[in-house]
């Protein structure tokens, strides 16, 4: 395996490359590579959320963060429809994301609900076609980012230049990349091809409802941060129900466990020092394998700007509370839709009986 085959490696390939290395030198060669690539991909997160941020401001720094998910995604992934048409998906994406949260933002929760439903529904079925890649967890996030992160007035027209330089570049390196994928499907296919009764659209219907009513339980409760709600039910909303009940147990404890470490790590850090918390947790993302622990880093980051807002205690508070009750009304969700949708299917099928 080259140098470059190496970096492509996820964190779980390179983990698993140095254990079955058996030749000492090789395996020293292998963790050199695999720490070299979590610093050069951190350093090129930094830099882009750093370009972003200088030039459409410290306010749009989210928006560095949403282009470098989608690019992080689409250099790899597709979305099961021809590469050409897969362009039409990516400008409807980053229009969804320029539009939407801006527009949910403008109105009451009850509207934001109805408007925070068709954007997620729409950006699931452009993007998440080809289920097994998981392109919503990109794309949804990148959504609620922005929702959570609203701006106005000059700084939105900076956001939509920003949004619309990061779909150029994104259609550019997804071209390059998947160019020879043999699809047939078509950018219309995938409207021809939802059906209700199918298995994958009502997994759309069902993470878009939970996702969107969840925001609007925080918003009513008048709580801030209702993204991370959003963000939690998403988490844990997965296309098999059973799957979910494990990933809320994970979701729920190992966010308890990041808000302990970053409580740790605050305390014991001198003032000038904490301003790194959130770069140590991208650190610790990049060396993360798996979903526990990369919940885990993840965390440091959203403590690291809520505490400036709130405070420690509250912040701690809140990322605790509504990760562990976002999780636990996903889990109620599912098993009262799935119990639902059951018995509409059963009775549809009497009705249809000869």
């Amino acid at each position: 395996m080259t140098f470059y085959q190496e970096l492509q490696l996820s964190s779980a390939g390179s983990k698993q490359l140095i254990k079955n290395t058996t030749d000492k030198k090789e395996k020293w060669r292998h963790i050199l590579i695999y720490n070299f690539k979590v610093y050069l991909v951190m350093a090129f997160c930094v830099a882009v959320v750093t370009l972003y941020t200088k030039l459409t401001g410290q306010e749009n720094s989210v928006v560095g963060v949403t282009v470098l998910l989608a690019l992080l995604v689409l250099r790899q992934a597709d979305f099961g429809i021809r590469t050409s048409h897969g362009l039409l998906s990516i400008v409807g994406i980053f229009t969804i994301m320029m539009a939407g949260p801006r527009l949910a933002n403008m109105v009451s929760p009850v509207g934001a609900f109805f408007i925070n439903c068709v954007c997620i529904l729409l950006l699931m079925i452009f993007g998440c076609h080809n289920v097994i890649m998981h392109n919503h967890s990109t794309f949804v996030l990148g959504y609620l980012l922005l929702y959570g992160y609203d701006v106005s007035g000059r700084a939105f027209e900076m956001r939509v230049i920003g949004l619309t330089a990061g779909m150029l570049v994104c259609m550019a390196v997804f071209y390059k990349n998947q160019k020879n994928r043999p699809y047939r499907r078509t950018f219309k296919d995938l409207f021809r091809e939802f059906d209700v009764r199918s298995a994958r659209n009502q997994w759309y219907l069902k993470l878009t409802l939970i996702v969107s009513s969840a925001m609007l339980i925080v918003s009513l409760l008048g709580l801030p941060r209702a993204m991370w709600a959003g963000i939690a039910c998403m988490s844990v909303c997965l296309p098999f129900t059973e799957d979910g009940k494990m990933r809320a147990v994970d979701r729920g404890v190992f966010n308890m466990v990041g808000c302990a470490l970053f409580f740790i790590l605050y305390l014991i850090l001198p003032e000038s020092g904490r301003s790194m918390i959130g770069i140590i947790g991208g650190i610790g993302v990049g060396y993360s394998a798996g979903y526990k622990w990369q919940t885990v880093f993840n965390t440091f980051g959203a403590l690291a700007i809520a505490t400036s807002l709130f405070g420690l205690p509250m912040a701690l508070l809140l990322r605790s509370g509504i990760n562990v009750i976002a999780s636990l009304y996903t889990v109620v969700c599912n098993v009262i839709y799935d119990k639902l949708h059951g018995k509409n299917t059963e009775i549809t099928e009497n009705l249809v009986k000869p």
